[in-house]
């Protein structure tokens, strides 16, 4: 047994754990392995990182975090979690255009999962990766770089291709923020001006409980070369910090109030050196196409009663389009619907079909490292790439040493 994830609502079945200090040392791991399965942070909700058999993590490998400014590029060590590798990052002037609610996720787990930070005009985690190293099957090394055929299929990739070791991302100038909340905004103002409102800063969340009131936070995050939020349709202007779960202590989140900040203190939400968020809790998320927000919020908005009592918070946010055969926001730009949930596994799991069912008019795309309920019929109609995956993944690791149950179901597998 390897342990829990970050959540504790599963423990892996993994009969032991691999942590190499070299690549070397991973590739003959690899090359022996029957079943393996790469495993990041733990913050996964689902069991994408499981397998009967061994799991492997690269955070022990040499620490890398080279800076090519010509290209405007960092390659950096897969195990690295966000909030290790942002501040060096700073100090020598650049930055990533952008992060995660969370820095404690790892690079390679973030991007293998498709996910994302906030904003317009801000793409995922995946869709800032320029180029990929990883031990394939056979224990030998594949670099791909961005342009190379199949590279859109291999960034968002469960996993199931081989296990990562450097990830080159591309950067940006460095810029700091300035992030200032706003209280109470009505449903009807929503609807009315919902582009005006995520659109009014560099990175916008609405958190909600999906009660007839309207969003209870929304939390605005400004580049200080840009104007700041001073009004939000009558939003009321928070004039003390705020944890986006009512009532709780507001220290670990990244600070508020207006006052600037790095941009890697500023756009998460929580801090590195604090539990995020509730600790004792469930994930979901869809998106959505961005023409199709205001229907799918209705549609959640109805079933409201029914998500009430496992509800701890849900966040909606926009992102944009990219071309990554496996990225929830692969084509269109979208609007994410997330939720956390109480930690009520058996009460979770009952109510997410119906959810299911609700946003998939909408062909509503999970997120692969949340808890969700969808059929492979539907997962093929919001990822119509997956069969072209399938092949991909199949000429990579013709034995299935990375499969393990959960992606077998999502590619259609479960009745080979």
């Amino acid at each position: 047994m390897t342990g829990t994830n970050w959540a504790g609502n599963l423990t892996y079945g993994a009969t032991s754990l691999h942590e190499p200090a070299t690549v070397d040392e991973l590739r003959e791991i690899v090359a022996s392995a029957t079943r393996l399965r790469p495993l990041g942070s733990r913050h996964s909700f689902n069991r994408i990182a499981d397998t009967d058999d061994a799991q492997v993590s690269v955070a022990h490998l040499p620490v890398v975090v080279d800076i090519d400014e010509q290209a405007r590029e960092v390659t950096v060590s897969a195990g690295l979690r966000y909030g290790e590798l942002v501040e060096q990052l700073d100090a020598a002037g650049w930055a990533l255009p952008n992060l995660a609610s969370l820095p404690h996720i790892s690079v390679a787990g973030a991007i293998a999962t498709g996910t994302h930070g906030s904003g317009d005009r801000n793409h995922s985690l995946a869709a800032a990766v320029a180029g990929l190293r990883l031990v394939t099957a056979d224990g030998e090394l594949l670099d791909v770089r961005r342009g190379d055929p199949d590279f859109e299929g291999m960034v968002v990739s469960w996993g199931v291709l081989g296990v990562v070791t450097a990830v080159t991302l591309d950067i940006v100038p460095t810029f700091w923020v300035q992030q200032d909340l706003f209280e109470h905004l009505p449903w009807a103002e929503v609807a009315e001006h919902f582009d005006e409102i995520t659109s009014s800063a560099y990175s916008v969340s609405m958190y909600t409980d999906w009660s007839e009131s309207g969003p209870h936070q929304i939390w605005t995050k400004s580049r200080t070369d840009a104007p700041p939020v001073t009004e939000l349709f009558g939003a009321q202007v928070a004039t003390q910090e705020l944890h986006p779960l009512p009532g709780v202590d507001p220290g670990a989140t990244t600070r508020q109030l207006g006052l600037p900040g790095p941009w890697w203190d500023r756009l998460p939400h929580f801090r590195l050196e604090f539990t995020p968020s509730d600790g004792d809790e469930l994930q979901t998320e869809y998106l959505v196409a961005r023409t199709d927000a205001l229907d799918a919020i209705a549609s959640v908005r109805a079933l409201r009663e029914r998500l009430a009592p496992i509800l701890l918070v849900s966040e909606i946010r926009t992102i944009a389009a990219d071309d990554l055969w496996l990225s929830p926001s692969r084509g269109r730009d979208s609007v994410a619907l997330h939720f956390t949930w109480r930690l009520d596994v058996p009460a979770v799991t009952a109510f997410l079909p119906l959810l299911d069912d609700a946003l998939a008019p909408f062909a509503a795309r999970p997120h692969w490292g949340k808890v969700f309920e969808t059929t492979p019929e539907r997962l093929l109609a919001a990822y119509p790439r997956l069969p072209e995956f399938r092949a991909l993944a199949d000429r990579l690791d013709p034995d299935g040493v990375f499969r393990n149950r959960l992606t077998d179901g999502w590619l259609g597998r479960s009745e080979d």
